[in-house]
């Protein structure tokens, strides 16, 4: 392919960002660091084989140290005690302005091995994270259901005690990690109560008889992902995360950790479309000048840069707030609805600034087009957001 439909990569702008105070000099230097490794080791686009690109950049991460950032506890292989959502946050922002697919790695190991890090035994800890934080098992959360996406109470996937032992009997389905992960974090209808109190959470390693990948789901950005079956699976009852029948507060406190990390992909995806159309707009000649000096231009390129900052604003007052300790659920989800929403207008902008050229497979912001779809639903689509944000103001007032 020529230059023309294979720009070269566009350097980043200066993070002016990690200069505000929500942020530590740690922070800073460990988004350069990061920056710095992603340049040399993260592909620029996707192959043919997106699981074995997945597992290649799983090592990568794991090697290179960053995954010990995603999982919690020094004595399990983690950076910190517990997760710095500041720094999941600019991980991910990080290399989602590099690659899709290793944000997609990074996050994944996170969420996946989140439930064990919040509330697993010390054995299940000392089991399955120090693997996951050096990249050597794969980890995947598995939640949602065919009839349970975003109504999470109303999955079917059941569990019944049998001895010292859980089968469990069911499907899930939009497994991120589907197919190439070495276990899964499974939520099943325990029966300690009805709805949300009565599901628990359990680790089933890949290879348990009963379990299986009933389907693989291809999608418009290229992740590893799938749909599961598990018949009469049956796992030891030391593989339960947390009491019986805390299933649910385990997946919601798992989800406030990395829904706000989210909006930062989303961030990272629009800063490379930005920096990709302000490059565009300096180089493309037309008309004796360059495509910047219109002021139609100038003007998308303001909106674009006034709709990061703000996006970015929320989202790192969401992760400062739950690293201070303080309840963070309508501010995660204000985060995750502004970041993801305006993630999507400023790459449609970027689209169309780059006119046919931006429709080409494999552009860069074509890439992101394809990529930033997705986040508007998963981990709770923007509807979801809305309805919690209004919840929370109406509780409030209820309170007041």
């Amino acid at each position: 392919m020529s230059e023309q439909t294979h720009p070269a990569r566009v350097p980043a702008a200066a993070p002016a960002h990690l200069q505000w105070p929500f942020f530590e000099p740690r922070h800073a230097a460990f988004a350069g660091a990061l920056d710095d490794w992603a340049a040399r080791h993260v592909p620029q686009a996707h192959g043919h084989d997106v699981d074995a690109e997945c597992k290649a950049l799983v090592k990568a991460l794991g090697a290179g140290g960053w995954l010990a950032h995603a999982v919690g506890g020094r004595a399990h292989g983690g950076a910190a005690d517990t997760i710095d959502t500041r720094t999941i946050c600019l991980a991910r922002e990080t290399l989602a302005r590099h690659s899709g697919l290793a944000d997609f790695a990074f996050a994944m190991q996170g969420l996946g091995s989140g439930a064990i890090s919040l509330a697993g035994t010390p054995a299940q800890k000392a089991r399955y994270l120090p693997r996951v934080a050096c990249g050597e098992a794969i980890s995947a959360f598995a939640l949602s259901e065919p009839g349970a996406g975003s109504d999470v109470a109303a999955m079917s996937c059941a569990a019944r005690a049998d001895g010292d032992d859980i089968v469990l009997d069911g499907e899930k389905t939009w497994i991120s990690n589907g197919g190439i992960a070495d276990f899964y974090v499974v939520f099943a209808r325990s029966g300690e109560a009805a709805g949300s109190r009565g599901i628990s959470a359990f680790i089933v390693d890949a290879d348990t008889p009963g379990f299986e990948i009933a389907e693989r789901i291809d999608v418009i950005a290229p992740h590893p992902l799938a749909r599961l079956r598990l018949r009469s699976c049956r796992v030891p009852v030391t593989q339960r995360i947390g009491e019986p029948g805390e299933g649910f507060k385990v997946a919601m406190r798992t989800l406030d950790v990395f829904r706000t990390s989210v909006a930062a992909a989303a961030l990272g995806f629009a800063r490379r479309a930005l920096d990709e159309a302000v490059h565009r707009a300096r180089t493309r000649r037309m008309f004796a000048g360059v495509l910047a000096d219109f002021q139609l231009t100038q003007a998308k390129l303001a909106q674009m840069a006034t709709t990061i900052d703000s996006a970015a604003l929320l989202t790192y007052r969401a992760a400062w707030q739950r690293d201070q300790g303080r309840p963070v659920t309508r501010e995660a989800a204000m985060a995750k609805m502004a970041a993801t929403e305006g993630a999507q207008r400023v790459i449609d902008a970027a689209v169309q600034l780059f006119g046919g050229l931006g429709v080409v497979s494999e552009v860069p912001v074509e890439r992101l087009y394809r990529e930033i779809r997705a986040l508007r639903i998963y981990e709770g689509a923007t509807e979801v957001q809305q309805l919690i944000i209004a919840r929370e103001l109406l509780r409030e007032a209820s309170a007041g």
